[in-house]
Formats: structure tokens, C-alpha cells, sequence
């Protein structure tokens, strides 16, 4: 996803907007793994309530 997204707009202008758009695109791919409804969990975390998988504890 990174090639496509440089090869489209040729890149980011700085690195802050890189590591958003990283963040971002992880974030979906996770909700996505999870089979959870995209825009719901994107409206979730943008109010405030984001969605974290679950952790699993070592003994």
C-alpha cells in the first residue's frame, strides 16, 4: 500500500503526515482482520471511542 500510495501523489510533504497515514491504513487493516464494520469503527475512534483488539495474557 505504501508503493501505491507514492506512486499516486508521489509521496508525503512531510514526515508527520506519513507516520498519520501509516497509522491510519494500520488501523483499518486491524479492524478489517477483525471483521469489524469499517466507517462505524472509523466514527468510533474519531469520537473518542476507538476500538482495541484483545490482549491475550502470558502466565
Amino acid at each position: 500500500m505504501i508503493k501505491a500510495q507514492l506512486k499516486i501523489s508521489g509521496g508525503w510533504r512531510t514526515r508527520h503526515g506519513a507516520d498519520a497515514w501509516l497509522r491510519v491504513r494500520g488501523y483499518i487493516s486491524t479492524a478489517r482482520k477483525h471483521s469489524l464494520h469499517l466507517i462505524t469503527t472509523l466514527r468510533d475512534a474519531i469520537t473518542g471511542n476507538p476500538w482495541l483488539p484483545t490482549t491475550i495474557e502470558m502466565a
